[in-house]
């Protein structure tokens, strides 16, 4: 199969323009490519066609436009509905497209997603991504990459614009798993440093110094030196700007990593138990940073005692 590559990595479609989406969809639009972007919300894209990407009507407007077309979605749910559903991306002829599939899923979803696109002619990478909003626009992403070499090999020049590190984990699927066992580090340990907190608030020690005391720790993490100060502000209940994801999206995400272990024949204590206390947290505000739940589980704390 013959797939034209280089002159439409510069023409791009983009579906899902949330925070991430969006600041991608930005980034790209400032690298000097052709953008075209759809959201099932107008309204939340119109910043981008104020930068100047295009809107289109449908999922499969966009396909019949490009060459390349981004997703980044909520779930698996989304990407059937998205790709599959009432004009989808791939309900018309699409053949010789190359779809980069950016969501944080399990792998099963990225495999069947795959085997779809392969039946319609056209080729498929996956590239789930590690950052926020701020780091897309940087170009500072960390890509975990799934699929043939010579695919990734093709968008490997696009991927560079969004990302510092492209990691080619293996086939079709491989992605997905490496993303979701680089978030959970990341989202246990602010469950542990909610509970750690809980043993010193009694003391009343200024959020800025504990923060301190705990980044200089031998347990710190390279994230609490770096954010250590937004964190400090939330605990104050401060305002730290709008947020980047949300408590659904982070228990998504531990969801599909117990589900993921059960199907290699394992579990996941720590991530069973983070999964636990987040849903407690299900009844908070829906938008919060990772920075503020600390601080929301405090509130929860003491709330019980």
């Amino acid at each position: 199969m013959t797939l034209a590559v280089n002159d439409t990595l510069k023409t791009v479609g983009l579906v899902g323009t949330g925070k991430l989406g969006s600041a991608i969809a930005q980034r790209l639009i400032e690298t000097h490519h052709h953008v075209y972007i759809w959201n099932r919300t107008r309204d939340k894209a119109q910043h981008l066609n104020d930068l100047g990407a295009v809107w289109c009507n449908s999922p499969i407007e966009m396909t019949q436009q490009v060459g390349v077309v981004l997703s980044i979605l909520t779930d698996a749910e989304a990407i059937d509905d998205v790709y599959f559903g009432s004009n989808g991306l791939l309900t018309g002829n699409n053949k010789n497209k190359i779809f980069v599939e950016m969501s944080t899923v399990r792998p099963e979803s990225q495999v069947k997603l795959n085997q779809r696109i392969l039946a319609k002619g056209s080729r498929m990478v996956e590239s789930p991504v590690g950052g926020t909003s701020s780091t897309a626009l940087k170009g500072q992403l960390m890509a975990m990459v799934g699929g043939l070499d010579k695919d990734i090999e093709n968008v490997r020049p696009l991927l560079s614009h969004l990302c510092r590190r492209i990691e080619h984990a293996g086939p079709i699927g491989a992605g997905a798993s490496l993303k979701l066992a680089i978030n959970l580090p990341l989202i246990v340990y602010w469950q542990a440093l909610a509970e750690a907190l809980t043993l010193v608030d009694h003391l009343n020690i200024d959020p800025a110094r504990m923060i301190s005391i705990l980044s200089e720790s031998s347990g710190g993490p390279n994230m609490l030196r770096m954010r250590g100060e937004a964190i400090a502000r939330a605990l104050k209940e401060e305002d730290t700007g709008p947020a980047h994801f949300t408590i659904a999206t982070l228990t998504k995400d531990l969801k599909a990593m117990c589900e993921e272990a059960k199907g290699l024949g394992s579990s996941l204590p720590l991530v069973e138990a983070a999964l636990h206390s987040f849903e407690r947290l299900s009844d908070k505000p829906h938008a919060v940073d990772g920075i503020q739940l600390p601080a929301l589980w405090l509130q929860h704390f003491r709330s019980q005692q």
